[in-house]
């Protein structure tokens, strides 16, 4: 893959949601089933957007996360997520590649041969994907072995590879030293549980994963031992909250526009007169416009502090992904008052929008714990104390 421009890239994104995710969206949230014609499409078109150019990648950042899932949420949040948290799980394996040994997985990845994911919730510690139960240890030769549960694995099953959080264990283990590390599809001791199925985001493949004594080689031990709370803060939040708004940010302008198309060709039989031209509708979509666009220009902001390490970085990001989850959620139930009766009934696409935005909130980092974050940032508190 070849370094193309952001507005470029941004072509791109549009032309496989209008050509691609528009005609598999609802099926993959009525089904639950992995989208797996969009994220082909995206994976060969977009696959290498934030590998860095001297891995044949395209070199962008945060910004171009935040605009790519904007666009992709617009039309199928479920692939946009799916997506995201592909280019998450590709930025951490080339956070520190030089010294990870990492250089042809990203080369694959850059070609739009690979597809990576995160691996980092589990179900012992809920939202706090910071605190990994999941254990390492040497094994025999160069390798590494590990044991443990990992939960609400986006793409689970479908990517071929995984970077997953550990702890070390075994003699000499130094207690809270974690770890991140690179686990192939198909690894011995790998193994996945049933399909999930969701309120919203139906297709993201969600699904726990089991590690029984899975060994890997240590060269796919991602920077050095104990460097996971480097990578939480440096990149996996970062990214991973950026991908998250970005994605949400697009389910809210789908919405407006919905209500917006709806108003402008609904009339009232008796009269003719157009639902556009009454001053209580007009007020309302005018506020919708406005909670949506200033919460895209907070991305926006979040993302550009994230890329040059501005100070406002932290509370920005951990601002974005809050204030997105509130204002999709409230904006398409906006929407949904707007359009009355035909946008509540089953099937209507602000019916499928609802409920991916509710999911929003529920997403590790979940809001509650965000706002917290920002509010100890601010106060020079530490972030993990509780």
């Amino acid at each position: 893959m070849t370094r193309i421009e952001l507005g470029a890239a941004l072509t791109a994104a549009r032309e496989v949601a209008r050509d691609v995710l528009a005609e598999q969206a609802a099926t993959a949230d009525v089904e639950g089933r992995w989208p797996e014609e969009g994220m082909a499409a995206l994976r060969s078109r977009l696959g290498g957007l934030v590998v860095p150019e001297r891995f044949g990648g395209m070199g962008h950042g945060l910004l171009a996360v935040a605009q790519v899932g904007e666009i992709t949420g617009q039309v199928c949040a479920s692939t946009s997520i799916c997506f995201g948290m592909h280019l998450v799980g590709s930025a951490v394996i080339a956070a520190k590649a030089d010294r990870s040994g990492q250089h042809d997985r990203l080369a694959a990845i850059a070609a739009g041969r690979h597809l990576t994911t995160l691996a980092l919730s589990e179900p012992g510690t809920g939202a706090e994907f910071w605190l990994p139960q999941t254990r390492m240890e040497r094994a025999d030769g160069d390798r590494l072995r590990l044991s443990g549960t990992k939960s609400f694995v986006t793409n689970g099953g479908h990517a071929d590879s995984y970077v997953m959080s550990a702890a070390a264990a075994g003699p000499g283990a130094v207690p809270g030293r974690f770890s991140c590390v690179v686990v192939d599809a198909g690894t011995p001791g790998l193994s996945w549980g049933p399909p999930w199925h969701g309120l919203g985001m139906r297709g993201n493949a969600s699904r726990g994963a089991l590690l029984e004594d899975a060994e890997i080689p240590r060269a796919d031990l991602l920077g050095e031992e104990g460097d996971e709370i480097w990578y939480v803060f440096n990149v996996v939040a970062p990214y991973f909250l950026t991908a998250m708004a970005g994605t949400y940010l697009g389910v809210a302008e789908a919405a407006l526009r919905e209500a917006r198309t709806h108003l402008l060709r609904r009339r009232h039989a008796h009269s003719g007169r157009s639902l556009a031209a009454q001053p209580l509708v007009q007020h309302r979509l005018g506020k919708m416009w406005a909670v949506v666009e200033r919460t895209r220009r907070l991305i926006y902001h979040a993302a550009a502090e994230g890329e040059t390490g501005g100070p406002d970085a932290l509370p920005a990001l951990c601002s974005a992904k809050a204030e997105v989850a509130e204002a999709a959620e409230a904006v398409v139930n906006d929407a949904l008052t707007l359009v009355g009766g035909a946008g509540y009934s089953d099937g209507s696409v602000l019916h499928r929008h609802l409920r991916d935005a509710r999911a929003a909130h529920v997403m590790s980092p979940i809001t509650d714990v965000l706002r917290v974050w920002v509010g100890r940032a601010l106060l020079d508190e530490p972030l993990l104390e509780g």
